[in-house]
């Protein structure tokens, strides 16, 4: 395929297979759950429904590791997880 001059192709995206996706959850939830007790919340990009659904896979994972409740965002470019306030209307958890 060509493209016009001086724009270059679009980067193309592979999903995650099992193996990568299961070492991924394990990894982030880690990283987010440190950044989670150290500064309250978690920001990155997540552009992809892929990666939505793996942060919030991750959510769950961490609220469960922490024992308290998490909740994350997603706006179609990121997705922000934070810990969720128990019997709050109107915020849903995670997992919800």
């Amino acid at each position: 395929m060509t493209h016009p001059l001086g724009v270059p192709p679009a980067p193309r995206r592979t999903p995650l297979d099992v193996e990568e996706r299961t070492r991924a959850e394990e990894t982030f939830t880690t990283l987010v759950a440190r950044h989670l007790v150290t500064d309250g919340r978690f920001r990155v990009s997540a552009d992809t429904q892929e990666m939505v659904e793996l942060f919030q896979q991750v959510a769950r994972r961490v609220g469960d590791l922490l024992q308290r409740p998490v909740v994350s965002y997603a706006n179609g470019r990121y997705i922000v997880i934070a810990f969720g306030q128990e019997g709050t209307p109107g915020l849903a958890p995670a997992d919800a």
